[in-house]
């Protein structure tokens, strides 16, 4: 099968903010604050960005990975090796919860099931091969492992009906896909889902309301679209080589975020570098699902 027919490239990514976070990732739609938040990771910063562009950033602990919104009100943040969780003003609240104590690992990415239990894998901050684990914290605050020997833990999603987990594992250069167990938040059958096509390997992903992925491509200049089945359709361009992350937001759903990093990118050659870009598509996203506990 040819995954790279009826691509349409969209080059009309529009720039959001300026170019403010070193290492941006994990944007998270809030709609009962009306606002895009991401993190300015290696910082350990959340950074809010209200309808009409104003920023505000607020320090979180050492390293801030991923955040979903709490049922119980206010956020969950996956830290550099545990978790926090902060009220509706991003202020820290409650205990923290470790998830590991392995030195030179930290936290890169994560999301909910439908279930409510968030998940966030580890990568070394060398890249190690295998180095990574990818953890759950569930509705009582307990912590389970469930992959090991993974390298860079990256974008993680569920279908509609919440049967298959679709995972990216960056250094791989594809999206895999598992079978999910609701009731017991088991993942098993791992398969590959699409091979990523070059420029660039796969980094975060959203998924809109008709299964279809985008992932961000880090090194790649883009944010790709496969459809149910696979297929590569759609490409968005960005002017910046180190795209993150991306997630649907607006009243809508229709509107998709995407994060970019500064890390190790000449600025003179990449001025944009850090920015926040958007662009309107035709089908909604999946609104986030949200911790239980």
């Amino acid at each position: 099968m040819d995954r790279r027919r009826r691509v349409d490239v969209n080059t009309t990514a529009e720039q959001v903010t300026s170019p403010i976070a070193k290492h941006g990732e994990g944007p998270l739609w809030d709609p009962k604050g009306n606002r895009l938040l991401f993190v300015d990771l290696l910082v350990g910063d959340i950074i809010s960005v209200s309808p009409d562009g104003d920023t505000a950033r607020h320090h979180i602990d050492d390293i801030a990975a991923a955040l979903r919104i709490r049922d119980s009100g206010g956020f969950v943040v996956a830290v550099e090796q545990g978790f926090r969780f902060l009220d509706d003003d991003l202020r820290r609240v409650g205990d923290y919860i470790p998830a590991f104590d392995t030195a030179g690992v930290r936290m890169n990415d994560g999301g909910c099931d439908p279930q409510g239990r968030f998940y966030c894998g580890s990568m070394a901050y060398s890249a190690a091969d295998g180095a990574g684990t990818l953890y759950s914290i569930e509705a009582d605050h307990s912590v389970r492992t469930v992959l090991s020997g993974v390298t860079i833990s990256n974008g993680l999603q569920w279908n509609a009906a919440g049967t298959r987990a679709f995972y990216n594992d960056t250094p791989t250069a594809r999206v895999d896909v598992y079978d999910f167990d609701g009731e017991s938040g088991a993942f098993s059958n791992r398969r590959t889902f699409t091979e990523v096509p070059g420029p660039g390997m796969p980094d975060g992903m959203a998924i809109d309301e008709q299964d279809g992925i985008w992932i961000a491509l880090w090194e790649g200049s883009s944010v790709q679209h496969y459809d149910r089945d696979g297929r590569l359709d759609r490409v968005v361009e960005l002017p910046v080589s180190r795209v993150t992350a991306c997630t649907f937001g607006g009243d809508d759903l229709k509107t998709l975020y995407i994060t970019t990093s500064q890390e190790e990118v000449d600025l003179a050659d990449e001025p944009l570098a850090g920015a926040v870009f958007s662009v309107r598509v035709d089908v909604a996203g999946a609104r986030a699902h949200t911790f239980a506990g």
